[in-house]
């Protein structure tokens, strides 16, 4: 019996937002967007040390691999 008060609540929250437009400062969102064009990382390096260049180990891999017995 209290979904009325709850369902109230959510459309008047709702309304709020449809209809108020909040102040936005559209200066620092050009600035957000813009961007200095650089980042602070290089995130090529992030994943260098998971590369497998060693094909060679993956082929005997292959070869001995068995399914576990059930």
């Amino acid at each position: 019996m209290g979904r009325g008060r709850a369902k109230a609540k959510q459309t008047k929250v709702a309304r709020e937002l449809k209809y108020h437009s909040p102040n936005t400062d559209l200066t620092a969102l050009q600035r957000e967007l813009a961007g200095s064009g650089k980042s602070d990382r290089d995130f090529d390096d992030d994943y260098k040390e998971y590369v497998d260049d060693d094909d060679e180990d993956d082929k005997d891999d292959d070869r001995n691999w068995s399914p576990p017995a059930r």
